[in-house]
């Protein structure tokens, strides 16, 4: 049987739900999941570099520097070699704004299947042509551990909120770039804080995939979760109901005042919307 905290104030939770703040933004979640990619990338280029020098040459710490995105601020540790001969790739030296671009394809890595192919194929694109074949395939020989082991993490017991929405990215499909559809879980733990509790990839919505992420989530840990937030995902309710009976099923306030403001006169709409975020 699970054991509850007691004294715990949900308020806080209910409070982000409601205030709108999504996935991504300035004060999103996916800025921490952009930087571990990004440092697990620089150090197998950096690993690359000193299995490809000639030299007596290793590692030597890293420097810090802040980088700014889309979805907000964080900062990079980049790695060093004694020699001063590295110059990361993916992140310029003197670089300190993160593209769209690259951030979805980085984000998009997290949600690809297992095919290596796939993973080779969309690690090349992210950093372009000029860089050889043997450092893509060493570099993605180093990733693809790194994001199993992420997909596969241990999650807590209890989450009193989950937030499910979807994400448009382009990702690599057959040699084109294609807009899919990320499905992210977002969870608000007992203490507040807001973690990414998977990302996945599927052509459509129903029953069957919700199912699958769901059974994932459990799988890795989780035992009860109180509220989930949805955009009237199809299928979801039904998953949700075989696989956490007892949770409660709520339509996201972020996409209910844009349904809303659908049935209200224009001239009536920035009022109407001041008014239903207090309810």
């Amino acid at each position: 049987m699970l054991q509850y905290p007691k004294g715990i104030s949900y308020g806080q939770f209910a409070a982000q739900l409601k205030a709108g703040k999504g996935i991504g933004g300035k004060d999103g979640a996916l800025s921490p999941l952009i930087k571990q990619l990004t440092e697990m990338a620089l150090q197998a280029e950096l690993e690359t570099h000193l299995s490809q020098d000639l030299e007596r040459n290793r590692k030597n710490g890293t420097s810090s520097k802040t980088m700014k995105s889309s979805n907000g601020t964080f900062d990079l540790e980049t790695p060093r070699d004694r020699n001063g001969s590295f110059e990361p790739e993916l992140v310029k030296k003197n670089q300190t704004h993160m593209s769209d671009e690259l951030e979805s394809k980085m984000l998009s890595l997290f949600a690809l299947g297992n095919s290596y192919a796939q993973i080779a194929d969309h690690i090349e694109h992210m950093y372009g042509v000029h860089f050889s074949k043997p450092a893509i395939t060493a570099i993605t020989d180093k990733l693809i551990p790194k994001l199993e082991e992420w997909k596969k993490r241990p999650l807590e017991a209890i989450y009193p909120f989950i937030y499910l929405d979807a994400i448009h990215y382009k990702v690599r499909d057959e040699g084109h770039y294609v807009s899919k559809a990320f499905y992210t879980v977002l969870g608000v733990n007992l203490d507040g804080k807001k973690e990414i509790l998977g990302l996945y990839l599927n052509e459509s919505e129903g029953a069957k995939f919700w199912l699958q992420v769901l059974t994932d989530l459990q799988n890795r840990g989780v035992e009860d979760i109180l509220i989930a937030s949805v955009d009237g995902l199809k299928g979801f309710t039904d998953a949700i109901n075989a696989v956490f009976p007892e949770t409660e099923v709520q339509l996201c306030i972020v996409h209910q005042i844009p349904n809303s403001l659908k049935y209200v006169a224009s001239k009536n709409q920035k009022q109407f919307a001041g008014e239903l975020k207090k309810v």
